[in-house]
């Protein structure tokens, strides 16, 4: 807690800046300088090192790395080091901004962030412009100042706006600049070199007394000074900033802005000045007032009734040696008639100039020039006489620093003094030697808010502290000093040719409003290395301010700095440790730092415990010899309670190398029955070690078995007033170290029981938290305890006896008519653990101690109290049979998905008895269902497994011989079937089949809308609700999977169809519905079968009874939202009619994209059916109702045909689909399904079955598949039309077989010529390239024509075509005999 620099930004292109600053007078540079400066940096001693570590050995390795990391870029030369002494330099307030000028050039470097080559943030300020400022003849800059300026944004937190550069230069003009090097503004103030410009900016006053300054610009000449107005040149600084942006956006000239208005005072009875400061407006007291008039006025002089207020100045110089000046405010109006003059010139122009402008400031060309040529005219001052000063006629001052409170000012003079001025006195009342050239900053450190806290009185107000830096560079050393009599606070040794950047101001444009709530982030004082490039700042402590060196405070900050610094170090050993921390803590005096430094002891892990304990016991004894009354309670009450602590955190160090051999009988004879629990369940936990125990990566600091730190030991424990220690409940890793380091050992049987349980009661810690303690560990090591269940079981019944016995534990707290506390918290533990197979052995071995313990305290009071016995032995029943569903349950979830499935290599959720409780009656089947998902189990599959279960239920209600017969196929099972089984069994209710397959529906349609490309899952979630068996849940959650998840994306493929008017591609399909063209297709079949179970089930709802939704008796208590069945049966009944409409629509969508058909589905209804579209299922719409529009009807029997023509032509392999007995595939363009489905759409449609029908047995027939057609055949109707349209198709076979073939026979074409001339015309007015399979065996066309003399009748007129055709057919088939003839 001392000073310090920081390093906090890096000036980059050093060397870039100076050759642009000094690039004429590279040739100019005399070598001697070069040899002397070389010369002397090699005879000079590196002090930094030694120096800097000397005075601020925090700071060494950061400084150290620093400047090597940067030597190399910025290396400029070592000996070209002095060169930034000879520009003018200046530094925003916000360091965002540095302006180093020579001359006429100047360079702009602006902050920019960047990253190290250890991956930190740094800001750096690079070049941002650089070039030749434009200046008069013969001028050159004298003096820069940076200003920021404000946002005036409603969200700004106090980050500046912009910066604007502020040139004044030796012709007397002063410029100004944009971050760009952009002119704003130029005004020539007077005709002598500009010697300072200065800036006063808002600061909030600390007290109510102190007047508020207004912000100002000061321009200081040799004999005037010119004050300008800060609000007024701020808003003037934004109107020209935006008169450039729009200049040159819009390409055109900048229009020339309105001259500044401005103070200017003449500086009288001073020989020469050099420096300034504005000190602002001050009031005298009446006091004061009345004594200067009378000095002034004499005996006669008349005092006004209020004191004027003032504005007062400090010039430095020669003659006399400081200067103060007093402007009484009002006595001299601003300097308007320049501003005047200019007005009515712009105006008189204006009148003959047609250009727009305010007050014509756009001129032409011509009149401009002339104008430029001619100097403007520059105004007298306002004479202002010294009112007093301090002479000294040989000293003469060199610059003035004034202090952030403005009652303060350093000033330095050429006899290397700098002098401590009261600026209200006017007197000197400190000074310094030995500091020739030397620069001066101040800063101004605010109290922390904590530091006054124990103030007996009202809260205090925040003090500040005044600091002076003084930069000697001849020594280059940087000194802080307090003021004003204080001592030195902190030296540095830095170069000697840095330069000491002070602005004394902060941000332009703040004022009492605008600056609430905001953070100003200026630097105060800022020190620039030209040899490295870094820049820092100082950072001083407040109570540097408060005691010098002899004080006990800054004694003990000391010794405490001492005692950090030696716990950070490593390599210590203990015994110089414990005799160093011994000395320093019984050295310190204040009690506040004595406790901290205590603290930063305790809470160090490289400290051993012996040490520790000494130390403290050290402490307390002294505490002891002393006197009570000279003694802080606190202190030793924080001495005696940790040194309890430690002996506690040793013994049970101790307790844990010994071990307890001997059983206790009563512990022998308690656990009769559990080892028959143990023996039962030991299969399933087996099972469940098994799959919990998985490779997994971990770290050694994480391992519960590491040894526990004293210090952690220490913080998760408390000693109260009364001599309790209570456990701090910290975070879940803590808890289980601190239970492990106390009962882990007893139960591993490493540590003696009642040895350990005795030493934590005298202790003082409450059974209740080593109770909550026990639970927490053994549940947290649950893959320890399973290694070896019984030996653990039994120590752990030891233990909970031990704690149960304990005062406090469950004799003061059982009340006979209720429930214990005591068991209630074990229980309460075992239902909200995650990991069920420690929770049941828990809850096996409380039961058997409580049913121990209640049975003992029962015997001791009245025979009516066993009521309450009772009511607990049955709660313990109840969790224990709860925790072993859970763990056949949990022991199911852990098993892994298959490596292909879905969710392969995600991690099972983990549930305990009270999330399940918590997730209400649905909870159970809800978790399988997700298991089912991770699986990737199929409908089918799941569904022989639940009809396994049912048989198997079945055998076992049975019995006897029965049960014998499907022993077999249960040996079958596999594993994962065998768990799903057991849990089913487990939960008869909550997982009935029913109930199972709509959560499985449910779950996978989820899992579906999450990744609409997996068009599996809907199928998947579909197939699981046919299985349902119930109607009423069936309805249910087909209505809420329509309404929740279906029904959007259905319209939206509806609507694009109906835009495109074709199955759309696969880019359209994603852009408007989300899922790609192959996805839509199976999504549009789900939509279709789920409209279909819809309006079965609402059929079948009428003749079955409402389902009876049951849940186990031991989860009766579950609370939370309603199951996924409740839901289901409150949803209310759908409009069949409606649902059959939509299910219509889905088939003809679904038919669509399968056959990529060209259809506008909604153009197939009338503006009845189209309205009646996508509105709720459960609403009463007005339907489609009589006859049809002919022209729709004909629309909607094209596209059916359509259809039955694109499945025909899908059956391609005619080889294969020629047999009839070859089966179709359940889904695709292919399914067997397809022809039916037609079918029932043109009943619905209105269009004529038979038409359907007919056009099918042409269809086939055309495509060679002579079988089916026969058996589509025999449903048709009408067979004189269907006849006629086979006798063409037979016409068309014929043709080709006798005209079109090209293996035409000697047979066929003395066939032909036997023919008869009709039928041989006819046959040669076919057409074969209408058929699809022209080349189809003889045989089928013989059987075709049978068929068509069949169905053909006699009166009909072509029925002796038929029989023609009958004879030229078996004329061909009988072909090879006539061949066997010559001709």
């Amino acid at each position: 807690m001392s000073c310090c620099l920081v390093d906090f930004c890096r000036v980059q292109e050093l060397r870039t800046v100076r050759e642009f600053l000094f690039q004429n007078d590279k040739t100019s540079e005399p070598a001697e300088e070069k040899d002397h400066t070389a010369g002397e940096n090699e005879l000079s001693w590196d002090t930094s090192d030694w120096e800097s570590s000397w005075d601020n050995p925090e700071d060494k390795d950061d400084t150290t790395a620093t400047t090597n990391s940067t030597v190399e870029e910025d290396g400029a030369g070592q000996g070209s080091a002095p060169w930034m002494q000879d520009c003018v330099v200046s530094l925003s307030p916000c360091s965002d901004m540095l302006v180093v000028a020579r001359e006429h050039r100047a360079v702009f470097l602006s902050a920019k962030w960047r990253t190290d080559d250890n991956g930190r943030e740094q800001m750096t300020l690079a070049v941002s412009w650089s070039g030749t400022l434009p200046t008069e003849e013969g001028e050159c800059v004298s003096s820069v100042i940076c200003i920021p300026l404000a946002s005036q944004k409603r969200s700004s937190t106090g980050r500046p706006d912009w910066t604007c550069i502020v040139v004044g230069f030796s012709s007397g003009y002063v410029r100004f600049y944009t971050e760009n090097g952009v002119l704003l503004l130029a005004q020539l103030l007077n005709e002598d070199p500009v010697l300072r410009l200065k800036c006063r900016t808002y600061e909030i006053p600390r007290h109510p007394g102190v007047t508020e300054q207004h912000e100002e610009l000061s321009i200081l000449y040799p004999a005037a000074l010119v004050t300008i107005d800060g609000f007024s040149l701020f808003q003037s600084l934004r109107a020209c900033r935006n008169q450039v942006a729009r200049a040159a956006a819009a390409g055109s000239d900048v229009i020339q802005p309105p001259p500044l208005a401005y103070k200017k005072w003449g500086l009288q009875e001073m020989d020469t000045i050099v420096d300034h400061s504005s000190v602002g407006i001050m009031t005298l007291c009446v006091f004061d007032q009345m004594k200067n008039a009378s000095i002034l006025g004499g005996f006669h002089a008349s005092v006004k009734g209020s004191p004027p207020a003032m504005s007062q100045y400090i010039a430095v110089g020669g003659g006399p040696y400081t200067g103060f000046y007093y402007a009484i405010e009002g006595s001299s109006q601003p300097l308007l008639s320049h501003v005047a003059l200019a007005v009515a010139s712009k105006l008189t122009s204006a009148l003959f100039s047609a250009a727009s402008g305010w007050l014509g400031w756009k001129k032409n060309q011509s009149e401009e020039e002339p104008a430029q040529k001619q100097k403007p005219k520059v105004e007298a001052a306002t004479p202002l006489g010294v009112r007093f000063g301090l002479p000294d006629s040989r000293r003469h001052g060199e610059s003035i620093c004034l202090s952030p409170c403005n009652t303060l000012a350093g000033v330095t003079d050429d006899f290397g003094r700098v002098t401590l001025l009261d600026v209200a006195r006017g007197i000197a009342i400190r000074m310094w030697k030995g500091y020739r050239d030397a620069q001066l900053g101040w800063v101004q450190v605010s109290e922390r808010r904590g530091e006054r806290e124990s103030s007996p009185s009202a809260p205090l107000p925040r003090r500040h502290a005044q600091f002076l830096v003084i930069y000697a560079p001849r020594r280059g050393i940087l000194e802080v000093w307090g003021t004003q009599q204080g001592p030195r606070v902190g030296a540095f040794t830095v170069g000697k040719h840095c330069r000491l950047l002070y602005a004394g101001y902060r941000l332009m444009g703040v004022n009492s409003v605008t600056s609430q709530g905001w953070q100003l982030h200026t630097q105060q004082v800022c020190l620039l290395d030209p040899t490295t490039g870094g820049l820092r700042t100082i950072t001083v402590p407040f109570h540097l301010a408060l005691s010098d060196k002899k004080s006990e405070r800054a004694k003990d900050m000391h010794l405490l700095k001492r005692l950090a610094t030696l716990l950070r170090s490593r390599e210590v050993e203990p015994d110089i440790l414990e005799s160093e921390a011994k000395s320093v803590l019984l050295e310190i005096k204040h009690p506040a730092i004595k406790k901290q430094a205590l603290e930063s002891l305790l809470s160090n892990k490289n400290a051993p415990i012996s040490c520790l304990t000494n130390v403290t016991r050290a402490l307390h004894n002294s505490f002891k010899e002393r006197d009570p009354e000279a003694v802080d309670e606190a202190l030793l009450q924080l001495c005696s309670s940790q040194l309890k602590l430690l002996q506690l955190y040793s013994d049970i160090q101790q307790l844990q190398s010994a071990t307890d051999t001997e059983p206790c009988p009563e512990a022998v004879e308690s656990l009769e029955g559990l080892e028959v629990e143990l023996s039962r369940l030991a299969p399933t936990l087996e099972r469940y070690a098994q799959l919990t125990t998985r490779p997994s990566v971990s770290f050694a600091q994480d391992s519960p078995d590491r040894p526990l730190p004293a210090r952690t030991f220490l913080s998760q424990l408390e000693c109260a007033e009364t001599g309790e220690v209570n456990v701090v409940r910290g975070s879940d890793t803590d808890w289980n170290q601190l239970g492990s380091f106390l009962l882990w050992g007893c139960l591993c049987g490493d540590s003696p029981i009642h040895s350990v349980c005795d030493t934590l009661q005298q202790a003082g810690i409450s059974p209740q938290q080593l109770l909550s303690l026990l639970l927490s560990v053994w549940l947290h090591r649950e893959k320890d305890v399973l290694k070896k269940p019984e030996m653990t079981a039994r120590n752990l019944h030891a233990l909970l006896t031990a704690l149960s016995n304990m005062k406090g534990a469950v004799e003061a707290s059982w009340d006979p008519q209720s429930l214990s506390p005591w068991w209630q918290q074990v229980r309460g533990a075992c239902v909200q653990s995650h990991s069920p197979a420690a929770a049941l052995l828990a809850a096996l071995v409380a039961h058997r101690a409580a049913k121990t313990n209640i049975t003992s305290l029962g015997d001791s009071k009245l025979q009516a109290e066993w009521e309450a016995v009772s009511l607990e032995l049955e709660q313990w029943a109840v969790c224990v049979r709860q925790l072993e569903d859970m763990l056949a349950l949990q022991t199911l979830l852990w098993v892994p998905p298959p490596p292909h499935g879905a969710a392969s290599g995600s991690t099972p959720p983990q549930y305990s008895v009270k999330t399940l409780l918590e997730g209400g009656r649905g909870g159970i089947a809800d978790s399988v269902s997700k298991w089912v998902f991770r699986q990737d189990l199929a409908p089918a599959r799941l569904a022989g497994i639940l009809q396994r279960r049912a048989e198997k239920q079945a055998d076992d209600s049975s019995g006897g011989e029965e049960a014998k017969d499907h022993t077999q196929p249960d040996a079958e099972l596999d594993r994962t079937a065998e768990l799903l089984v057991t849990v089913c069994q487990r939960f008869p209710d909550s997982l009935s089949a029913d109930l199972l397959y709509a959560h499985c529906c449910w779950e996978y349609v989820v899992q579906w809308n999450k990744d609409p490309e997996e068009g599996r899952f809907l199928c998947w979630a579909v197939d699981h609700l046919k299985l349902v068996s119930s109607p009423h849940i069936q309805l249910g959650i087909s209505s809420m999977m329509w309404s929740t998840f279906i029904v959007k994306r259905f319209s939206a493929a509806a609507f694009l169809m109906e835009k495109v008017g074709k199955a759309p591609k696969d880019r359209l399909c994603r852009r408007d519905v989300g899922m790609g063209d192959k996805a839509l297709t199976s999504f549009l079949g789900s939509c279709a079968q789920l409209l279909q179970i819809l309006m079965e089930a609402d059929s079948a709802v009428e003749e079955v009874a409402l389902p009876e939704l049951c849940v186990e008796e031991v989860w009766g208590g579950a609370e939370g939202p309603a199951s996924l069945a409740e839901l289901a049966l409150e949803q209310k009944g759908v409009h069949y009619p409606l649902v059959q409409h939509h299910c219509l629509l889905a088939s003809l969508l679904h038919a669509t994209m399968t056959f990529s058909l060209r259809l506008k589905p909604l153009s197939l209804f009338d503006s009845k059916g189209k309205n009646a579209f996508f509105r709720d299922l459960t609403s009463i719409q007005l339907m489609p109702s009589g006859d049809m529009d002919p022209s729709l009807i004909s629309l909607r029997q094209e596209f059916l045909l359509r259809v039955l023509t694109a499945w025909v032509q899908a059956l391609d392999d005619v080889a294969e689909a020629s047999a009839s007995t070859t089966p179709l595939p359940a889904s695709g363009p292919r399914a067997d399904w397809w022809p039916s489905l037609c079918q029932e759409l043109a009943s619905l449609l209105q269009v004529n079955t038979d038409v359907v029908k007919r056009h099918l047995v042409c269809e086939l027939y055309n495509q060679g598949l002579d079988p089916r057609a026969e058996e589509v055949m025999m449903e048709v109707e009408d067979k004189d039309v269907l006849g006629s349209q086979l006798l063409v198709l037979t016409g068309q076979r014929l043709s080709y077989s006798l005209l079109h073939s090209q293996a035409q026979t000697q047979s066929a074409m003395e066939l032909l010529a036997r023919l008869p001339p009709t039928l041989c015309t006819w046959l040669k007015a076919m057409d074969p390239s209408e058929l699809r399979c022209p080349s189809v065996p003889l045989a089928q066309s013989s059987r075709l024509v049978s068929r068509l003399i069949e169905i053909l009748p006699e009166n009909h007129a072509q029925y002796s075509l038929a029989l023609h055709l009958m004879e030229a057919v078996d004329a061909l088939t009988t072909g090879p005999t006539l061949t066997t003839h010559p001709t």
